[in-house]
């Protein structure tokens, strides 16, 4: 099985919004992408998010979009957390779907393919989806969806 770590929607400015809840164009966006997710019957079985309202508000698209009953605000996870504590902990065959924010979960794919959260491998987009693999050789990328393509 894979994992799935999407960053959070398009959000708020401070000034609009002091908890940066997601834009109009954040929520279309994530609905878009959880579309696309559907059509492929992604196999998500459970959805993680940090606390933060754009994360909550994310996971919530993906959740009802994915039909996801399994949903968990959990800690370690934001910004600047220490993406090996969370990264040795994952289950290879968890199918779940961690929804963060910059720039853990670039370090968070980077720590898991390379064993070195510095050396980047791959670009998020807002509401993207990494989906990342494990076999005997360990981690690696199988594919990217993201909302801009060009």
């Amino acid at each position: 099985m894979a994992i799935f770590l999407a960053q959070h929607g398009l959000s708020l400015s401070r000034d609009k919004d002091p908890e940066k809840g997601l834009s109009q164009k954040g929520k279309e966006e994530t609905q878009k992408i959880a579309d696309v997710a559907k059509f492929y019957k992604i196999p998500v079985t459970k959805i993680v998010h940090s606390a933060k309202k754009r994360a909550d508000q994310t996971a919530r698209i993906f959740k009802a979009t994915l039909e996801i009953n399994n949903i968990e605000q959990i800690s370690g996870i934001s910004p600047m957390d220490d993406v090996t504590v969370f990264g040795n902990k994952i289950d290879p065959n968890s199918s779940i779907l961690v929804v963060g924010h910059l720039p853990y979960m670039e370090k968070l794919v980077s720590f898991l393919t390379t064993n070195d959260s510095d050396i980047r491998v791959c670009k998020f987009q807002n509401s993207g989806i990494v989906c990342l693999d494990f076999d005997d050789a360990g981690w690696f990328i199988k594919w990217i969806l993201n909302p801009n393509i060009t």
